[in-house]
């Protein structure tokens, strides 16, 4: 899928997002400490200022009294609390790091696929060009280093 520019950084992240939550998915017992360290150090290195750029830039970007955006914005929120307690309290059973690895794979699919989409057709290119600018001064702001070369 064409993403725009504005949120192609975002997107970026998913794919390292994506390549975590497929490890939990498939851990088994021996390999599920291995995937809990790579979700840790991908949730402190890049997940925990994605969530806060998202929450401080897109989570606004449309008014809250439109139906699929604040349906969408909801589940966002829900998921990011989920998520944020999973990386506080790291789950050591099996069973508790794949239903992880799930959450994270369903959470970024539905900011793909629902929450972007909204925003490619609600906001002005403009308006995206805007939000883009800011997304990546946050980017830089928050994480030094990120997306250097």
């Amino acid at each position: 899928m064409k993403r725009s520019d504005a949120l192609t950084p975002l997107s970026r992240d998913h794919q390292h997002a994506l390549a975590v939550a497929l490890a939990l998915r498939r851990a088994d017992g021996a390999g599920a400490g291995a995937a809990i360290k790579r979700f840790r150090d991908f949730f402190e290195s890049e997940g925990r200022a994605h969530f806060r750029i998202e929450e401080d830039l897109l989570l606004s970007a449309l008014p809250a009294d439109d139906a699929e955006w604040s349906t969408a914005v909801a589940r966002v929120r829900e998921d990011h609390t989920a998520i944020r307690a999973a990386a506080a309290e790291l789950p050591a059973a099996a069973a508790d790091v794949r239903a992880l690895g799930r959450r994270l794979h369903d959470h970024v699919r539905l900011e793909e696929h629902v929450l972007f989409g909204i925003l490619e057709r609600r906001l002005t290119e403009d308006e995206l060009e805007r939000l883009g600018r800011a997304v990546a001064e946050a980017e830089r702001a928050l994480t030094p280093g990120h997306g250097a070369p």
